[in-house]
C-alpha cells in the first residue's frame, strides 16, 4: 500500500514534511482512488449571503447596456422636461442641481456595491483557480502513476521475453549438442 509520504517524494520530489495541506489532501485522494473535482461555483453560491447576491444583482443591472441606455433617457427627459418648464417654474430648473444631488447619491451608493462585488468575483477566481490547481495536480499524479504502471508491466514484459531467449537459447544449445552427437566427424 502506497504511502503520503512516500508518494510524497516520488511524485513530488519533496520531503513529506515540505508539502501543504492541499498536496497532502491530493495525494490522499489518489492513494484512494476518489474524485478531487466538484462544482465550486454552486458551493460559493450556497455561501453567500443576501446582501452579496444583492450586491451581484446591482453590479449585473448597473453594468448593463439597458441601465446606461434607460439612464441616458431619464437624464435626457429631466433635462428637456425642466428646460422647457424653464419659464413655468419647473421642478429644477438648470444648472440642474436637484439631478446633481441625485446622480452624487446614487453615485455613493452604487461604487461601493459594485467594489463589493468585484471583491466577491476575486475571491470565486481565487477559489477557482486554487481548485484547478488541485484538479491539475491530481491529474498529473495520476499521469505519473499510470506510466509507473505501464513501465512495470514492460518490465515485466522484457523479463519474460528475456526469460524465453533464455530457454530457447538453452534448447538451442541442447539441441545442436545432439546433432552434433549424431553427426560423424
Amino acid at each position: 500500500m502506497k504511502t503520503i509520504p512516500e508518494l510524497a517524494k516520488r511524485w513530488l520530489g519533496r520531503q513529506p514534511d515540505a508539502i501543504s495541506e492541499q498536496e497532502s489532501r491530493i495525494l490522499a485522494s489518489a492513494i484512494e482512488g476518489r474524485a478531487i473535482a466538484r462544482d465550486i461555483a454552486r458551493e460559493a453560491e450556497r455561501r453567500s449571503s443576501l446582501g452579496d447576491r444583492l450586491a451581484d444583482s446591482i453590479a449585473r443591472v448597473g453594468g448593463s447596456w439597458s441601465f446606461i441606455l434607460a439612464f441616458l433617457a431619464f437624464l435626457l427627459v429631466w433635462t428637456l422636461g425642466n428646460v422647457w418648464l424653464a419659464g413655468r417654474g419647473a421642478f429644477d430648473p438648470y444648472p440642474f442641481i436637484f439631478l446633481n444631488l441625485v446622480l452624487s447619491m446614487l453615485a455613493a451608493l452604487q461604487a461601493p456595491v459594485i467594489m463589493m462585488s468585484q471583491n466577491r468575483s476575486a475571491e470565486h477566481d481565487r477559489i477557482d483557480a486554487a481548485h484547478d490547481y488541485e484538479v491539475n495536480l491530481k491529474a498529473e499524479i495520476e499521469i505519473m502513476a499510470l506510466h509507473e504502471k505501464l513501465d512495470e508491466m514492460r518490465h515485466k514484459e522484457v523479463m519474460a521475453l528475456i526469460a524465453k531467449v533464455d530457454r530457447l537459447a538453452e534448447a538451442l544449445v541442447a539441441l545442436e549438442s545432439r546433432i552434433a552427437r549424431r553427426e560423424p566427424d
